[in-house]
């Protein structure tokens, strides 16, 4: 691998570790600050809401803006300077006493949000043309911070309150900054355009992406309806208390992080469209079902496929929006994700009404409906651009292999860099220890052994919440947290509770590639395909 690949992928890793710390912290608060403005500040309701307007206005108004930016400056720099200020937003949310202060932090949110994301998505994009699967990489990393982030949010509250989860949220924007300070610069510099021509190509942008911004709107505001819709049954339908509801979701986020690579594959195999209209058809098929779930539980199975759909729905528009963009990807992502915004706003206006107005089964259909539409509008929308219903398969991960550029690259498929990089000799790479399946089973049960000793500790210390789980009543203990409320002590076992769940989701996780790889085995004795004594000689 040359120094030039290896500069690229690790400016990629960072930016991707950046964003598993941004996007944390930006769903946790915004899941949390309704909450929290009651119940700290004293607002209103409709001061609430004119706070979460704020913030989402300054943000649809920044996101052009924004994409100007990264397309004329380096983007790092962009995205370091809005993840800085979505940390001062959070550190203004800890000291605020009064509406005044919120508001200001909102609007410090709202525009750091904006440059830090489509900056990223800009920065995601420039190895596109050599690798498919980037965006997919990207929303799983978003995943995971959300999903690990509401797991440590929502068990240590208790323990440090509003204001300590602000602060470790902001302390982890702050990580996030160095990080992509520290990236590489990008290999191919953006052409910097005077004030004039940047706002020429941005209406141009705009007018050239308009079926797909028309598509990207129309699908999230079915989206944003249904899961607002979905909130408001689980709150007042089913009773459910704050910390329940993000549960019900919490799986579906799990699920989204650890399949959107996977789901590439499916879009290499059968293309963008015929991917498009069937995921559109699953998310159709969740929300009439909605209609007639039982129980939360099952509400949760079903919203695991939901968001399965998502996680197939958008690194595919991502990546045909960075296509159509060519070197202007900036201006692309920009006024993506202020169509994406602007459907969310209205979904969630509609689906206040639909929820008022008529009942539940009918509000479901409804959303239902919308959904079904999307499965026709979408990919039309993805043909209208010109862009390859196909992308090529992302290169393989072994580390062996060096990386060869694409002699002769496709044009919609040049990114921000707008050339092809000349092939160079590859340096030697030390060949890497094969992760078999009896080292991946060896490294797991090292993980355990660590964990079982830590849990032993906190059993003796009477710090255990696996202890509490089964003494203490086991509904109580998984949705409270068992009651350790305050100070050190509440940290620990808090720390223990979250270790829990990720100890779960990892056994989860690797005993399902154990297995996938159990099946794809070869009948005789197990060796690896490629060092089997049976393909030898092929």
């Amino acid at each position: 691998m040359t120094k030039h690949s290896r500069a690229r992928r690790r400016r990629e890793g960072n930016t991707l570790l950046a964003a598993t710390l941004t996007n944390g912290p930006t769903e946790l608060i915004d899941f949390l600050l309704p909450l929290w403005a009651g119940a700290a500040i004293g607002l209103g309701a409709t001061e609430v809401g004119i706070l979460l307007a704020v913030e989402m206005a300054v943000s649809v108004v920044m996101r052009p803006l924004a994409g100007v930016l990264a397309d004329t400056y380096e983007r790092r720099y962009v995205a370091a300077a809005g993840a800085a200020l979505y940390a001062l937003s959070t550190l203004g949310y800890a000291l605020a006493q009064s509406a005044p202060l919120a508001y200001a932090a909102a609007a410090v949110g709202g525009a750091g949000g904006a440059l830090l994301w489509v900056a990223v998505r800009a920065i995601i994009s420039e190895r596109l043309a050599e690798d498919s699967a980037v965006f997919p990489r990207l929303l799983a990393a978003q995943e995971n911070g959300s999903w690990i982030a509401f797991l440590v949010g929502m068990t240590l509250i208790s323990a440090i309150d509003y204001q300590g989860v602000f602060l470790a949220c902001a302390a982890a924007c702050v990580v996030a900054t160095v990080l992509l300070l520290a990236s590489p610069s990008r290999a191919v510099p953006g052409k910097r355009a005077d004030e004039g021509v940047a706002a020429a190509g941005l209406g141009a942008m705009g007018r050239r992406l308009r079926p797909m911004l028309f598509a990207v709107a129309f699908t999230m505001t079915a989206e944003a309806a249904i899961s607002l819709l979905l909130v408001l049954h689980l709150q007042r339908g089913f009773g459910l208390e704050v910390l329940e509801v993000a549960f019900v979701f919490l799986p579906g986020a799990i699920a989204m992080s650890m399949a959107a690579e996977r789901l590439h594959t499916f879009v290499v195999r059968y293309g963008r469209t015929r991917v498009l209209t069937f995921a559109s058809l699953s998310s159709a098929a969740f929300a009439a079902n909605l209609a007639w779930a039982p129980h939360p539980v099952v509400i949760a199975a079903l919203w695991i496929l939901s968001g399965l759909a998502w996680a197939a729905v958008m690194p595919i528009q991502q990546a045909v929006i960075a296509e159509a963009s060519g070197e202007q990807t900036g201006r692309g992502m920009g006024v993506y994700e202020s169509a994406s915004l602007l459907g969310a706003l209205a979904g969630s206006l509609a689906a206040g009404t639909l929820y008022d107005s008529v009942e539940w089964a009918v509000a479901c259909l409804v959303a239902a409906a919308a959904l079904l539409a999307g499965s026709v509008i979408v990919p039309r929308a993805v043909r209208s651009l010109g862009v390859a219903d196909v992308p090529p398969p992302a290169p393989p991960k072994s580390p062996e292999e060096p990386e060869q550029p694409s002699e002769q690259p496709s044009e919609h498929l040049l990114g921000a860099a707008g050339r092809s990089v000349p092939a160079a000799t590859p340096e030697p790479v030390p060949e890497a220890v094969p992760r078999t399946p009896r080292r991946q089973v060896r490294e797991l049960g090292a993980r355990l052994a660590v964990f079982a000793a830590a849990q032993v500790a906190l059993l003796l210390l009477g710090l255990s919440w696996i202890e509490d789980l089964f003494t203490k009543g086991f509904t109580t203990t998984l949705m409270s947290g068992g009651g350790r409320n305050s100070g050190f002590e509440g940290l620990v076992y808090g720390g223990g509770r979250i270790w829990t769940f990720i100890v779960l989701v990892d056994l989860c996780w690797s005993c399902g590639r154990l297995l996938v790889a159990r099946i794809r085995r070869p009948a005789s004795g197990g060796a690896p395909p490629e060092k089997s004594p049976l393909n030898a000689g092929r």
